[in-house]
């Protein structure tokens, strides 16, 4: 296997810096069989990913295909194709405690907590639970550097929605640890590299050590350790220190202007400087599925929240050929032909984030098995249409296999209005964090648990 045995919290250091290690086959018992590697050397991981403003609905819902339990994926989800052994798409789930109140406030806060929030205009918030997810972060917490990961691409936001009544906060948060507690998201890839990789000494790194990558910060250990691993570990270790190079060239990318010859053809207004630096949407949401995916190979978390936008978010996807408006415009589409088309290519382009995290996960190798076999991943929006509000059948896909502890490739279609916290139940199950019963659950959801 190998030459030696490591702890799983080994650390490559170096000039007061730390970067954390891939699964490595010299992490399990040095005893240790194929079969024992495989079933449980690597930890189960949980995230979810939260769309905001509902889904295309027309093309969400996937086909039965012939006799049985065939079936087929929907135009919607075919970015899918390839993980569709990896899928479990619902059908008729929902969020009971969402029924009330008008917009969009509800639907969001109260995603991952299967409650109802308190409705107010100032400070005093309430979602009246603990989110799922950090159920999870409670049982596995002490196992990791960080209990869980926040993740977003916009600022919490402010201020009062007077069409509704309710404070804006309640649309930027989905982790909530209390009734009154909802987690703080890192927006800043860049900060959540350091946070996941950089263990400095406590004191802020000067200038030069900041100009200098982690990685050459950390080259010679990494040097020393990859001589003592078999050559399975060190392809993993190879393979990974790429994926670590290329992130911190990318980021020093997002984050310093290009540099040229232009010059521009009038002196600029100093007073005009923006408040902050333009980013590239795309970019900056892909660099933090990034992070999420490192985050689970390294095993610095094992549970992860990421939402796509705050909701009622209006960002501009002109970026998309052919589409014209903002989201939240399109959503409300009206059953308008060009605003539904629109809406249809907003709602596929997150479905193919969707895919790109899945396939990174999928080329982590861990043993027999990948970061995506032990990983499971709520996908999908607290509300079905966008336009009508609908709380009811949520589009919700759930990717990863648990371990093993999660049946596969399946559409499974409940009766109406059926619990969404059932299938929360099954995932803590999965996670090994067991409950009786999460918020209104009448028990696991049939079919989802492997026996």
């Amino acid at each position: 296997m190998s030459k030696r045995t490591i702890s799983r919290r080994t650390l490559l250091r170096g000039a007061g810096a730390a970067l954390g290690l891939p699964w490595l086959e010299a992490m399990m018992p040095a005893r240790a069989t194929a079969a024992e590697m495989s079933k449980g050397g690597a930890p189960v991981r949980m995230a979810a990913l939260y769309v905001p403003n509902g889904m295309h609905e027309p093309t969400w819902t996937p086909k039965l295909k012939g006799a049985g339990s065939e079936w087929e994926l929907s135009e919607g989800l075919l970015p899918l194709t390839e993980f569709k052994p990896y899928l479990n798409v619902f059908t008729n789930l929902w969020n009971q405690g969402s029924k009330s109140g008008d917009g969009h406030y509800v639907k969001l806060s109260g995603w991952l907590t299967s409650t109802t929030i308190s409705k107010t205009l100032g400070v005093d918030i309430s979602c009246n639970g603990v989110s799922m997810d950090q159920m999870a972060a409670r049982a596995a917490g002490k196992a990791t550097p960080f209990p869980s990961l926040e993740l977003a691409v916009t600022p919490v936001t402010t201020g009062v929605d007077r069409n509704v009544g309710y404070t804006r906060i309640y649309g930027s948060h989905i982790a909530w640890a209390g009734p009154t507690q909802p987690l703080a998201r890192e927006i800043n890839p860049r900060s959540v590299f350091e946070r996941l990789f950089r263990a400095t000494t406590g004191q802020s790194l000067d200038t030069a050590e900041q100009d200098q990558m982690l990685l050459d910060r950390v080259l010679d250990d990494a040097k020393e350790l990859r001589g003592q691993l078999g050559k399975a570990d060190q392809h993993r270790m190879d393979e990974y220190l790429t994926v670590v190079r290329s992130l911190e060239a990318r980021l020093a990318r997002a984050s310093a202007p290009e540099q040229s010859n232009w010059k521009p053809r009038v002196a600029l207004d100093e007073s005009a400087k923006p408040a902050g630096i333009p980013k590239d949407f795309p970019e900056h949401v892909r660099l933090m599925l990034d992070m999420m995916a490192l985050s689970f190979q390294t095993d610095s978390t094992r549970v992860c929240t990421f939402m796509f936008g705050n909701e009622v978010t209006n960002q501009s996807f002109r970026f998309l050929d052919g589409v014209g408006g903002g989201h939240h415009d399109s959503s409300h589409h009206q059953n308008n032909e060009e605003k539904l088309r629109d809406y249809f290519r907003i709602s596929q382009w997150h479905v193919q984030q969707f895919a790109y995290l899945l396939e990174k996960l999928k080329g982590m190798k861990e043993g027999d098995s990948t970061v995506l076999d032990n990983s499971m991943l709520l996908f999908g929006a607290g509300i079905r249409d966008g336009n009508k509000h609908d709380p009811h059948n949520l589009p919700l896909v759930l990717a990863g296999k648990a371990g093993g502890r999660l049946r596969t490739d399946q559409h499974l279609m409940y009766g109406p209005d059926s619990p969404l916290a059932n299938v929360f139940v099954s995932m803590l199950d999965a996670f090994g964090a067991p409950v009786e019963r999460f918020a209104d659950s009448t028990g696991p959801a049939a079919g989802l648990l492997n026996s």
